[in-house]
C-alpha cells in the first residue's frame, strides 16, 4: 500500500503560481514512476506530468514551458511548480504512483482555482 497526501492548492489570480507537493508513504521503495493529473468541471480527467525514479520527465503540451514537476527520493515528495497559471488550469489536481508491479494509487486531489 501506498498513501499519497496531497497540498498546496488554492486560489490565485491569471498569471501567478502556485507550487503543490505530494506526500508519499507507505511501500516507498516499490515507487517507480509518479504523476499529476487534474479534473476540471464537467471534464474527463487528463495526465500533466511525469516523472521517473532518474528524474526523466514529460508534459502535456498544455502544460509544457509553465509547469515543472520534480522529486525528492530522499523526502518521498513530489512536487509541480505552476507558473503563468491560466483559468483553464482550474481543476482538481491528483498526485499518481505507479509500483513497479504497475499497481496504482491515486491521491485523494487538492483544488486549484485561476481566476481571470
Amino acid at each position: 500500500q501506498v498513501q499519497l497526501v496531497e497540498s498546496g492548492g488554492g486560489l490565485v489570480q491569471a498569471g501567478g503560481s502556485l507550487r503543490l507537493s505530494c506526500a508519499a508513504s507507505g511501500r516507498i521503495s516499490d515507487i517507480n514512476n509518479m504523476a499529476w493529473y487534474r479534473q476540471a468541471p464537467g471534464k474527463q480527467r487528463e495526465w500533466v506530468a511525469r516523472i521517473t525514479t532518474v528524474g526523466s520527465t514529460n508534459y502535456a503540451d498544455s502544460v509544457k514551458g509553465r509547469f515543472t514537476i520534480s522529486r525528492d527520493n530522499t523526502k518521498n515528495t513530489v512536487d509541480l511548480q505552476m507558473n503563468s497559471l491560466k483559468p483553464e488550469d482550474t481543476a482538481v489536481y491528483y498526485c499518481t504512483a505507479v509500483l513497479r508491479t504497475a499497481t496504482g494509487y491515486w491521491g485523494q486531489g487538492t483544488q486549484v482555482t485561476v481566476s481571470s
